[in-house]
């Protein structure tokens, strides 16, 4: 958006790239920064979803500073130790005035001036003192942002159990990719070798879990349709893993695999039943 012009709430602290999007919001000078890729979550959508969701999580647990704190603040062009307090100096050098100001709001500063040669040297001190009762005029939250607070007094959008998660690195269909399904992959040993189709998957805290298919035995078009099979059949028993382990199967309906929506419906069945193992190729 043009400097001065918010981002839409929806893009609050994102910020698109080539890849998906990128979050950072800075919170009392420490940065929170998290990407989500395409790739990683199954497309544009899904991404830009976890992203938001990230983002909300942040902005209700790590709420701004209150708007007092920040104005207590000392810039660093701050000469007098006082925030809000300054002198005015008379063009030989001499103090003419000590100053408090504050600002409360779009439509009302508060500033109250203590000429030198009325006052005296209690000038300085009198200006703090003012400072002191104008802060107490001042409360709330500091306003980053108008979507800030309405995300914090609002639910998630949506229970963590139907966001996507999060692909591993060997869950994402590469460019290189030959089979045309994340997960599924053509090997050969070495030049003389028929090769193999092997369907293999990763569960964090599981490790890896693979299967390889033999061309020499089954052909390359049936070799194949076995590993996406397999493929197929291995996701299912990774997401049935994950909603065990977060105890989301006892509070959401079951969830669809995101991974092989996009492949040819020739993946779809599920009847070969072969257990994975990390089974080595036939020779």
């Amino acid at each position: 958006m043009p400097k001065g012009i918010p981002n839409p709430a929806a893009m609050y602290g994102i910020y698109p790239r080539s890849w998906g999007y990128e979050v950072s919001i800075v919170r009392n000078g420490k940065r929170y920064f998290q990407q989500f890729g395409r790739a990683s979550y199954g497309g544009d959508a899904q991404a830009l979803r976890q992203a938001q969701e990230w983002r909300d999580g942040v902005v209700r647990s790590v709420p701004p500073v209150p708007r007092r704190t920040r104005a207590e603040k000392l810039r660093i062009n701050n000469t007098t130790g006082v925030s809000g307090v300054f002198c005015q100096v008379a063009p030989g050098g001499r103090v003419r005035a000590w100053v408090a100001k504050t600002y409360i709001g779009q439509d009302e500063i508060l500033r109250t001036d203590f000429p030198v040669n009325t006052v005296g040297e209690a000038a300085q001190a009198l200006a703090i003192e003012e400072r002191a009762r104008q802060l107490e005029r001042m409360d709330g939250l500091a306003k980053l942002h108008p979507a800030e607070e309405s995300i914090r007094t609002s639910p998630p959008s949506a229970p963590a159990g139907l966001l996507a998660p999060k692909r591993s690195k060997s869950e994402i269909r590469r460019s290189t990719n030959s089979s045309g399904v994340s997960g599924v992959h053509f090997k050969a040993p070495n030049p003389g070798h028929p090769g193999y189709w092997l369907a293999i998957t990763y569960t964090a805290g599981r490790g890896s879990v693979s299967k390889a298919f033999s061309i020499k035995e089954h052909g390359p078009e049936k070799a194949k349709q076995l590993a996406i099979e397999e493929r197929q059949r291995q996701l299912e028993e990774k997401l049935a893993f994950l909603q065990q382990d977060s105890n989301v199967a006892a509070r959401t309906p079951p969830l669809s695999i995101p991974f092989l929506l996009d492949q040819p419906s020739q993946a779809s069945s599920l009847q070969h039943g072969m257990a994975a193992g990390g089974t080595r190729p036939p020779q």
